[in-house]
């Protein structure tokens, strides 16, 4: 799928995401980088092999929003991690039973560079959303008091 007119690239993001994911699974070639479900598969074993040396344990993940939320929860899903919440908990809170082992080395990893990826594609996106369709700037907003206010007295806070 090619850029849509905004400059949208679906199939270039999910590229990056199944490179990702190669990476943690220990391809070797580029046949096996397209060949996402064997990817799965191999990290799968891997969990499993982990889990006879390093028994699961508790884990309490806390993430910085929704997106990353839904991320971590279809990443857990896919090695067959069962997350949940415990009642009270907030939405970007999740517990999930896993080897230490196989956290520090592909969970968190893969969830971090996975969440830097998404996070990058869904800012530009909203840049170009917001600049196309309510301002053109979308730069941040400057440090200090524009020029004129302390003259009106005017604290803008209160």
């Amino acid at each position: 799928m090619a850029a849509d007119a905004n400059g949208f690239d679906e199939s270039r993001l999910l590229e990056k995401l199944r490179a990702i994911e190669a990476l943690f699974a220990g391809a070797a070639t580029e046949g096996e980088r397209v060949a996402a479900a064997e990817a799965r598969k191999r990290i799968q074993l891997r969990l499993k092999s982990m889990e006879q040396t390093d028994p699961p344990v508790e884990y309490k993940f806390t993430v910085a929003d929704g997106w990353s939320a839904k991320l971590f929860l279809a990443l857990c899903r896919r090695y067959d991690i069962t997350p949940y919440r415990r009642r009270g908990q907030r939405r970007t809170t999740l517990m999930a039973r896993v080897s230490r082992r196989f956290v520090d080395e592909t969970l968190w990893p893969e969830f971090q560079q996975l969440s830097a990826v998404l996070r990058k594609h869904l800012d530009e996106m909203t840049d170009r959303i917001i600049a196309a369709a309510i301002h053109q700037d979308v730069s941040d907003a400057s440090e200090g008091m524009p020029v004129g206010e302390l003259e009106r007295g005017t604290s803008g806070e209160g």
